[in-house]
């Protein structure tokens, strides 16, 4: 059995099999057995249950049980969305890290970028565009999640993504998704699009800078200050104000 404790046989017996991702996992009924796993049915499929929702394992009809790629989203994401639904004010927090995160792995992420990538993300800013000023404007939702979600895709990090597409999940969650002002919606593609063009430069720091700063307009989203937390909205008010009086 594995040295570390995952309170839970089904996880041990997972890792101390050697399973790998697409490997097919024993039935319910053979788990049960005394070479397996040796427990009821019901403690079985509790333990399964929470394989599941940790995105280890998947459960198909036709199939069976198999165990999935490696993934600390849906980790992330349950806990997330959980506490969301408990107070919406938790997702500025959740912000503030992604925030940080992104800027700690900028460098890095942007190094690894190849020119696939850098084209993909011109694609987003155009058809961004394209939904902005087309007849019928729709808002950009999925251009926005992707990227961001691009230019830290080659890090390699599970958990780094994990965090990452949390966030974009939450922010459907919270319906930031839903509730955007046009000019809003204009100024953040501009940013996006200075910032493609100064990691195609090379200009990583620059790209970094400009990321910082963009980030700072989610706190004029109309749907996001009912989000704040009531300390961070007089905050916000009170820069605002300085700022009308310079």
């Amino acid at each position: 059995m594995t040295d570390i404790n995952l309170n839970s046989e089904l996880l041990e017996y997972m890792v101390d099999r050697g399973f790998q991702p697409g490997d097919r996992l024993p039935t319910i009924s053979e788990l049960q057995a005394r070479e397996h796993l040796g427990l009821s049915a019901s403690k079985v499929r509790e333990q399964l249950e929470v394989a599941r929702a940790l995105g280890l394992v998947e459960v198909r009809s036709k199939t069976g049980m198999k165990m999935r790629d490696y993934s600390f989203t849906p980790a992330v994401r349950l806990s997330l969305l959980f506490a969301l639904s408990i107070d919406q004010h938790h997702f500025e927090q959740f912000s503030e890290l992604r925030n940080h995160l992104e800027a700690t792995f900028w460098h890095e992420a942007c190094l690894s970028l190849t020119d696939e990538d850098k084209q993909a993300m011109r694609g987003y800013v155009h058809a961004a565009r394209a939904k902005l000023t087309g007849r019928t404007v729709r808002i950009p939702n999925e251009e926005h999640r992707q990227f961001h979600l691009t230019v830290f895709k080659r890090l390699e990090n599970p958990f780094v993504m994990g965090i990452l597409e949390a966030y974009w999940d939450a922010y459907d969650a919270v319906e930031l998704n839903r509730y955007a002002d046009y000019d809003y919606l204009q100024n953040v593609w501009e940013y996006h699009e200075r910032i493609l063009n100064a990691i195609c430069e090379g200009n990583y720091d620059t790209a970094r800078d400009i990321f910082v700063e963009h980030t700072r307009l989610i706190r004029h989203q109309p749907r996001m200050q009912h989000l704040s937390r009531p300390d961070a909205a007089d905050h916000a008010h009170h820069d605002n104000h300085s700022a009308k009086e310079k």
